[in-house]
């Protein structure tokens, strides 16, 4: 498994730093990409929807979820 990377972003006009996993940043990128908009606004969607969770637990949870539904309309 890759060290974590931190990158800095800016969600609803404040900067902020969060730390993923390689693997999480280029299935957050896929995701975006399938979902025809940018990694930037599917992170800010994911921060507006995350209730108390923390902003690195949410980005995973979401990916988690995407690669899940998918995994069950293959089956």
């Amino acid at each position: 498994m890759s060290a974590e990377r931190k990158r800095s972003l800016s969600i609803a006009g404040h900067r902020t730093s969060v730390s993923l996993e390689d693997a999480f940043w280029e299935a957050l990128k896929e995701i975006a990409a399938g979902e025809g908009r940018s990694l930037s606004v599917l992170i800010a969607e994911i921060d507006t929807a995350r209730g108390d969770i923390n902003l690195s637990a949410a980005l995973r949870l979401h990916a988690l979820a995407h690669y899940r539904k998918l995994a069950g309309e293959r089956s």
